[in-house]
This record gives structure tokens, C-alpha cells and sequence, in this order.
């Protein structure tokens, strides 16, 4: 006769563990991709730059509510990253197509296609190069370098000045230039997530 009550109220705590407000947040950001999208193929980039920040804004407000509240969870570890990736390479991807800009295209624009091709194969890389080696090992406890957070803040920065440059045409000269640090910043951190991953593999055998 106990049983029930016992059960429900794990269930009510497991919902709790799921359906927490970073976990929400989260959700959100996942939920504004295609809203970005939408308003730069209709080549509203003020409003696409507002939705991006938006989103970038949750991101932080998500991590600071998680350890305030003391609100981590397993499915938020995984949703958190998930979702940065997905809006940052959908940002990427479809700011490299040309119909995203007026015609004729302004200066430097759409995104070159080897930049995206690099920011992508990074983060595939690093992808493919975690589930072999827990595969192999079963090691699992795999987190970001400070290279990669860099990475991460310097593909975030360039979006934002790219639809800033797309709004207002006089800034595009210096977009060379903002390709060029994404794609060293995506290559230098894909590199060095190899040896980032070897030293946790030994800290994970020494333990």
C-alpha cells in the first residue's frame, strides 16, 4: 500500500531533475535556431543579431542559475553543449550561403566556405575522436579545454560582427580578417584538444 505514493513521488523528483530552469533555458536556445534562421533569410539582421544574443544571454543565465540553485543535472551536461554547437554551426552554414545576403553581395560576404568547412571539421573531429576513444576505453569524463572556450567566444564574437557588418556594409573590409582568427582559433584548439584529451586519459588511469 506504500509502494504507490514511494513511486510517484520518485517520479515527481526525477521531473524535477529533468524539467529544472537552466534545463528549460537550454531548451529555449534550441528553440530560437529556427527563429534565427528565418529572420536572415527574410535579411533581418537587427533582429537576427537581437535573437542571437538572446540566446547567448540564456546560455550564461543557464550555467549561473545551474550553480546558484544548485540545479546541475546529467541531461543539462549534455543539452548545454549540444545546443551552443547547433546555433553557432547553423549560424555558420547558413551565413555562408548567398542567397542569406542582398544582391549584388556586399564585400566579403556570404562567410568563406573554407571558414565554415573548418569551424564544422574541428567539431566533428573532436566529435568522432571522443566516442572512439570511449569506445575503446569506456572513458566518458571528457570536458572543454580553455582553448576551446576561446574558440567558442571567438566564433560567437565573429557571428555577432558579421551580422553587425551585414546591417551596416562599411564594416565588411575588416572581415578577412575576422575569418581568419575563427578559422586559426578553430584549428589551433581542434589540435590541441588531442593532447588536452590524452592528459585527461592519464589523469583518468592515475586516479
Amino acid at each position: 500500500m506504500v509502494r504507490r505514493p514511494v513511486r510517484a513521488a520518485g517520479a515527481r523528483a526525477t521531473l524535477m531533475r529533468i524539467f529544472t530552469i537552466p534545463n528549460l533555458l537550454t531548451v529555449l536556445r534550441m528553440m530560437l535556431i529556427p527563429v534565427f534562421v528565418s529572420l536572415l533569410f527574410y535579411k533581418l539582421y537587427a533582429w537576427a543579431l537581437l535573437v542571437f544574443v538572446l540566446a547567448g544571454l540564456t546560455d550564461g543565465l543557464d550555467g549561473l542559475l545551474a550553480r546558484r540553485f544548485n540545479q546541475r543535472s546529467s541531461l543539462g551536461t549534455v543539452l548545454d553543449p549540444i545546443a551552443d554547437k547547433l546555433m553557432l554551426v547553423t549560424s555558420f552554414v547558413v551565413l555562408s550561403l548567398p542567397n542569406t545576403f542582398p544582391q549584388p553581395l556586399p564585400r566579403h560576404l556570404p562567410i568563406p566556405f573554407w571558414t565554415t568547412a573548418l569551424v564544422i571539421s574541428r567539431d566533428v573531429f573532436i566529435l568522432v575522436g571522443a566516442t572512439a576513444i570511449h569506445l575503446v576505453t569506456g572513458f566518458r569524463r571528457f570536458r572543454p579545454s580553455w582553448l576551446g572556450k576561446v574558440n567558442t567566444t571567438v566564433q560567437i564574437l565573429a557571428i555577432i560582427y558579421i551580422l553587425v557588418a551585414a546591417h551596416y556594409p562599411p564594416m565588411t573590409g575588416y572581415l578577412p580578417a575576422v575569418y581568419s582568427v575563427v578559422g586559426a582559433a578553430a584549428f589551433v584548439s581542434g589540435v590541441h584538444y588531442i593532447f588536452f584529451a590524452s592528459r585527461l586519459l592519464a589523469e583518468e588511469r592515475e586516479a
